[in-house]
């Protein structure tokens, strides 16, 4: 993508002017700039490890190589900006949610944000819906922005094997404040249950990255359990889960 993250913050917000200008967006442009500016300075916070900038940038380089498969590519591009800007890794956030992107929040977000931008009703209400289609990641068959939405936002379980260890190692680093048995718990379920399911990429250019993401989740998910099996007995009651636990209504 050729980003100079010295001059990120410019490169970012002349990026979302543009898709927002070309989803019909009214306002003035530097009432577009301002929004730009805000969202960048939400992906910037200081406790993204993963969830920032630079997932961003990757994103929304993945939606642009994936652009002739859709229908509105500057509606998949605004998502693509709003499906992690509500973001906490804060602990009750984390187990009340089971992660820190808030896909609901994010998507309401984008329709406050984007209607005060003048922007048609009809593509606000997309752009919303194309970022709460994140919530599970699975796409409706039928929707090819979606679609390019969603492999655009896993193509990173595609990554070379280093970058993908780099990767995980942010996700980590993103909850380092979550004990590490409810971690790799959480963790595990999650590649376990991506790895049940019969695809991941939807799009017909994403299908290339099904095999290189299976193997780096399986490797992954073999060192998980593995780890699983060193950690020392669990001093809480056989059958408890101290992250349901957490979870549940007080």
């Amino acid at each position: 993508m050729g980003v100079n993250w010295t001059d990120a913050p410019q490169w970012f917000c002349s990026s979302f002017s543009r898709a927002a200008q070309g989803a019909g967006a009214t306002a003035p442009a530097r009432e577009i700039a301002d929004l730009g500016d805000e969202l960048v300075a939400r992906w910037s916070a200081p406790d993204r490890h993963f969830h920032n900038l630079k997932h961003l940038a990757t994103v929304l380089h993945r939606v642009d190589e994936l652009s002739q498969e859709t229908h509105e590519p500057d509606l998949v591009r605004l998502a693509a900006w709003y499906h992690g800007a509500v973001f906490s890794s804060d602990r009750k956030t984390t187990y009340d949610l089971k992660g820190g992107e808030q896909t609901t929040a994010s998507a309401e977000l984008a329709r406050k944000e984007l209607t005060e931008l003048g922007m048609p009703e009809r593509n606000v209400d997309r752009v919303a819906a194309l970022v709460d289609s994140l919530l599970t990641h699975s796409p409706d068959p039928r929707d090819t922005d979606s679609q390019v939405l969603n492999d655009a936002d896993l193509s990173v379980l595609a990554a070379e094997p280093q970058r993908y260890k780099e990767y995980a190692a942010a996700v980590r680093s993103e909850y380092s404040h979550i004990p590490t048995r409810d971690f790799l718990r959480a963790r595990v379920r999650i590649l376990e249950r991506l790895l049940q399911r019969q695809r991941l990429f939807w799009s017909p250019m994403g299908a290339a990255w099904e095999n290189p993401a299976r193997q780096n989740m399986e490797a992954e998910l073999a060192r998980l359990l593995k780890e699983q099996r060193c950690l020392p007995p669990e001093e809480e009651p056989e059958g408890s889960d101290a992250v349901a636990e957490a979870a549940a209504p007080r």
